[in-house]
């Protein structure tokens, strides 16, 4: 059996701690989120972090 070879930037991620999620989320709400974040010159993965860990300390007040 063919052992899996392991991406560098899968070794990278796992080593950073991220991972991939996958949300069904409306077509027209992405598109305008990404102009959004384009517009304010921000990712829109550092951009959904700083929500979500807005929305957890929210939560846990």
């Amino acid at each position: 059996m063919e052992e899996k070879k392991i991406r560098p930037q899968d070794k990278w991620n796992a080593k950073a701690g991220l991972i991939s999620k996958s949300y069904k989320l409306k077509q027209e709400l992405t598109e305008q989120f990404a102009e959004a974040c384009d517009k304010a010159g921000v990712s829109q993965a550092g951009q959904i972090s700083k929500m979500m860990r807005s929305f957890i300390d929210e939560q846990n007040k």
